[in-house]
């Protein structure tokens, strides 16, 4: 369930950090370029140690697929790693391995990235690599027919066997109407057994084309040397037909009108509890102010072991083992404000359920302490100093704003946008968006373990 926009950290220096201009935490200011095949290139330096990371974002994911072929994107995933015209399966993986480097790949609603991590001088090697297999992967039907298979034992030991994965999949599908956030990323059951290779390859054709990617490269390099070997190695492809974020079809969600509740049986020890509300994401970094008091909404219930949730049910009254907030900023599509937690025993979930709602109420009538207000927002100054300690987040931070439609410059202008949040923008947030009106409940209702039931045994890697 966590899916914070910002992380909690101690905060000692954090009195000192609040007191700084921004540019005396940033190292450096990130080089932006559009080479003439449309791709975007941002190049960040950090000199610190000789290594650099190399993403590269697809701005398609889950929610850019159709029904009857969801999963498609997370499969096309997989296909990357099986070989292009020019290289063998498994051989991109070999080389990589042996300058000592990492790399993966990840498919979210909102977009699908592939990175690398080795010592900078690698760098050359890595781009031709990752380049290649942009416009000249080779997905062969042997090749599908074994990946879809891995792709599915995916699906059966991540959410189908995992309680809480499969409730918030359940959940998902019944807070959303039309919005394809609706679907799971990794797809349906059912369409990931019919999924023919000709999907795949239509995905890729459709999507996988330099003027809909993100290339960002963090780390020891000279942003000039980073943009011609770019134009060499990614400007050798044209452009692809692919609409731009802008152009694509909006996909509203119908505005909610009750309270939704489902109830989802599966083996488990504890029952479970989401409680999840509609809520807007940051489309105008500069001009917006309800997503920031979202963000700092959730940090006050659930930001560190003094936060509401932790210090009221778990600590005071014990009537939760756990209790939870997220909420995330960034999205192409719709927001959601989540609460979840673990009743303790003895407790059933809607004495959680009504607990929850009564430390909503108290921020709805009596709002939050000038005291919780600053803290929080040491937590976010905080997050972005050590974020800056790391070349993988910086990379991260990055892609993620430029693959749903913000900059990576928005960065500053967001941190800026939550220290600015007042705590009766909080309590605001609180009232208009912790409604029933736009909330769906869901429940675990553990299940005992089938005494033939047995751990499967699979000999399949899932690796990507």
């Amino acid at each position: 369930m966590k899916n914070r926009f910002f992380f909690n950290h101690f905060s000692t220096l954090l009195a000192i950090t609040l007191a700084l201009p921004l540019s005396a935490v940033a190292n450096t200011q990130a080089h932006e370029y559009v080479l003439d095949n449309g791709l975007k290139l941002v190049v960040k330096e950090d000199h610190r140690s000789p290594v650099v990371i190399q993403q590269v974002w697809y701005k398609a994911g889950s929610m850019d697929e159709v029904n009857g072929t969801t999963g498609v994107a997370h499969a096309l995933e997989h296909m990357m790693f099986k070989g292009t015209d020019s290289l063998p399966a498994g051989e991109f993986s070999r080389r990589i391995a042996a300058v000592g480097g990492k790399e993966n790949a990840f498919t979210s609603s909102d977009y699908t990235a592939y990175y690398q991590q080795l010592h900078q001088r690698h760098l050359p090697m890595a781009m031709e690599l990752e380049s290649d297999r942009m416009r000249n992967l080779q997905l062969t039907d042997d090749e599908f027919a074994k990946e879809i298979q891995v792709v599915m034992e995916e699906r059966r030991l991540r959410t189908d066997d995992q309680a809480h994965a499969l409730l918030y999949e359940k959940m998902m599908a019944t807070a959303f109407q039309a919005h394809p956030y609706q679907r799971p990323v990794i797809g349906w059951m059912n369409d990931l057994e019919n999924m023919q290779p000709g999907d795949a390859r239509e995905w890729y054709k459709r999507w996988y084309a330099p003027n809909n990617a993100v290339l960002v490269v963090v780390g020891d390099v000279n942003p000039e040397q980073v943009l011609a070997l770019a134009k060499k190695h990614y400007g050798r492809f044209g452009a692809g037909n692919v609409p731009t974020l802008t152009e694509r079809k909006p996909q509203t969600e119908p505005t909610q009108t009750g309270i939704k509740r489902l109830v989802v049986k599966a083996s488990a020890q504890l029952p479970h509890l989401i409680m999840g509300y509609k809520a807007p994401v940051l489309k105008d970094p500069e001009n917006d102010w309800e997503p920031y008091a979202l963000t700092i909404l959730a940090e006050v219930l659930d930001g560190n072991a003094s936060a509401r949730l932790n210090k009221t049910l778990v600590r005071e009254s014990r009537i939760a083992i756990s209790a939870d907030a997220s909420y995330s900023a960034v999205e192409r599509g719709p927001g959601v404000f989540f609460i979840d937690g673990t009743p303790s025993e003895g407790k059933t979930v809607d004495d959680l359920e009504q607990a929850i709602r009564a430390e909503i109420s108290k921020i709805i009538q009596s709002g939050i302490t000038q005291e919780e207000l600053a803290r929080v927002k040491a937590q976010v100054v905080a997050s972005r100093v050590y974020q800056l300690d790391s070349t993988f987040a910086l990379a991260m931070q990055i892609g993620r704003l430029e693959s749903v439609g913000l900059s990576h410059r928005d960065a500053d202008v967001i941190l800026e946008g939550l220290q600015a949040v007042t705590a009766e923008q909080v309590k605001t947030v609180a009232e208009k968006y912790l409604v029933d009106d736009s909330l769906t409940v869901a429940v675990l209702d553990p299940q005992p373990l089938s005494e033939i039931a047995k751990p499967r045994n699979s000999n399949i890697e899932l690796k990507h």
